[in-house]
């Protein structure tokens, strides 16, 4: 009854869709259900978030320009939200999926998001965005492949494996909640987790010889993470949708919120490998294993884990540097990754975002250029369209710290349509830290150790840095990226760590103008949930 009811309600969607996509593009409709259900993924019991009874949730698989139909009943006895990491969402950040701009589907009702995958390939992930749900699941895979026709730079691999890892709480996301509401810390993660499972729970076939790619995403809450495969080298060749030098690796810094996709040959003797994933800068260091199993294994391998780095920065650094942008690939159009000659642009701003930790009101927050951000009670993508006064003020955070106590507020940044702008981010403190723009692909052109300033440009990579949307930056230290702000909307911009975001360290950037043309900006959906002080008020005409 319920799947007729969800299947019905995306078919119904189609009409919704056709008036903003292009119809010659491919339509693909999924019918989710979340509900809560038991989980055991370190061997005690949980309640975990499930997706059409799956933990993790169901992989989205999709081409450039498809058009992506989901409908999510909610099933929870809360609200409930997802959002796309990665997904540009172009011209329509109405669905973006976070607070800021969509409303939480309520417990018992369901929404159809509507999406584009517009000019996009590579490896991403999906998310429960609300509260602290991401510790109990409702993740899942995206990969989006090439349309036909556009050329690839690796042969087509002889299998393709989602492989999420991330650091896990036993505890329920509602008592993880609770402690941060009470303005305490978390505690150590209990564990780490391969697609779900603990230690030997995942395993993924090969036969001897075949060429694999593995799309590898930290879905975790706080904790860089290094993965390596026993006795095997990997090939990278794309992060976050941009084709890489295909540098060889024997094992990988991969930072809470990205995403690698790399080649693993099947060339050592026939035998069950172990796949290692530790966790990187921490006391203890957390491990657990996977299992690269051969067709015809001959049994498993013995013997210490192959071991890796734990507190070495300068190792991660020199890594993070090493991976570059395949000037010689094709993008999701017809064209050369290279041909957009970003380093021959002046930048008409510079943005600086410094992190910090403190006490407001004898309760843990965490900031950027000193403001904690309080989620308003209408998401301001909603309140813009409706011309709603006293849900943000823009402008209410600065583009430069100054050093000054944390306080409470709902910091929203403007900035300029179609200006290309330098963003910088400051990490004062001794944690490795992660961070996220929504919307968009960055060119993530230097980091380094120290305090930046101007001359800091001079060791910029201003020929082929990758281009990304979840970039680190390292201890004491800086990363500066280079980003074309076309793509209108509301943005967030966040911690990857999410107790720090949770707790404040994140905000808005407001990329607007006032045309209403739609090469510029969708309409609000005709299917928008309302809520808060839009409550009650009407989108558009069906």
């Amino acid at each position: 009854m319920l799947l007729d009811m969800l299947l019905v309600t995306a078919a119904v969607s189609v009409a919704l869709l056709c008036s903003i996509a292009g119809a010659d593009d491919p339509y693909r409709f999924f019918s989710w259900n979340v509900t809560y259900g038991d989980i055991y993924p370190l061997g005690f019991r949980q309640q975990g978030i499930l997706i059409n009874g799956q933990f993790p949730g169901p992989d989205i698989h999709c081409v450039t320009n498809d058009n992506i139909i989901i409908n999510v009943y909610n099933s929870l006895d809360e609200p409930f939200l997802l959002s796309w990491s990665g997904i540009q969402q172009r011209r329509n950040s109405y669905v973006d999926g976070v607070y800021g701009t969509t409303c939480p589907i309520p417990p018992g009702k369901n929404f159809t998001y509507i999406m584009q995958m517009k000019d996009q390939i590579g490896s991403f992930y999906y998310f429960p965005s609300l509260a602290f749900h991401k510790a109990a699941g409702g993740f899942g895979g995206i990969r989006i492949l090439s349309r036909p026709g556009i050329p690839v730079p690796f042969a087509d691999p002889d299998g393709d494996y989602t492989v999420l890892i991330g650091d896990w709480y036993t505890a329920n996301h509602t008592n993880l909640t609770n402690t941060l509401d009470r303005g305490k810390k978390l505690k150590f993660p209990d564990g780490i987790l391969i697609n779900g499972r603990g230690p030997n729970g995942a395993y993924f076939g090969v036969e001897q010889g075949k060429t694999y790619r593995l799309r590898i995403s930290n879905v975790g809450l706080m904790s860089s993470l290094n993965f390596r495969i026993e006795g095997h080298k990997m090939v990278l060749v794309e992060v976050e949708g941009t084709h890489t030098l295909q540098s060889k690796y024997s094992s990988l810094d991969v930072h809470v919120g990205q995403s690698y996709s790399v080649l693993v040959t099947a060339d050592q003797p026939p035998r069950d490998y172990r796949i290692v994933v530790s966790s990187r800068f921490t006391s203890p260091i957390l491990t657990t294993t996977g299992i690269l199993k051969y067709s015809n294994s001959a049994g498993p391998m013995s013997g210490p884990l192959p071991g890796g780095p734990t507190i070495q920065i300068d190792w991660s650094l020199n890594q993070a540097r090493s991976i570059r942008t395949n000037l010689t690939a094709s993008g999701p159009r017809p064209n050369p990754q290279g041909s957009y000659h970003y380093g021959l642009i002046n930048t008409t701003r510079t943005i600086r975002l410094a992190s910090s930790a403190g006490q407001v009101n004898g309760k843990q927050r965490y900031a950027v250029n000193s403001v904690s951000y309080v989620p308003p009670d209408t998401p301001m993508k909603l309140a813009d369209f409706f011309k709603i006064d006293g849900v943000f003020k823009v402008g209410s955070i600065s583009s430069t710290p100054y050093g000054g106590g944390i306080y409470l507020d709902t910091s929203v940044l403007g900035v300029d349509y179609r200006a290309f702008v330098e963003i910088v981010f400051e990490n004062p403190e001794d944690i490795v830290q992660s961070w996220h723009i929504d919307g968009y692909s960055f060119f993530v052109v230097g980091m380094d150790g120290g305090q930046w300033t101007p001359a800091s440009r001079n060791s910029y990579n201003l020929r082929d840095a990758v281009a990304r949307c979840t970039t680190q930056v390292y201890p004491f230290s800086w990363t500066a990226v280079y980003v074309a702000l076309d793509n209108v909307g509301m943005w967030n911009v966040r911690s990857e760590f999410w107790a720090r975001q949770y707790l404040g360290q994140q905000l808005y950037m407001r990329v607007y103008t006032d045309s209403t043309s739609l090469r510029d900006e969708y309409p609000i959906p005709k299917n928008a949930l309302l809520c808060g002080r839009a409550s009650g008020r009407h989108t558009r005409p069906f």
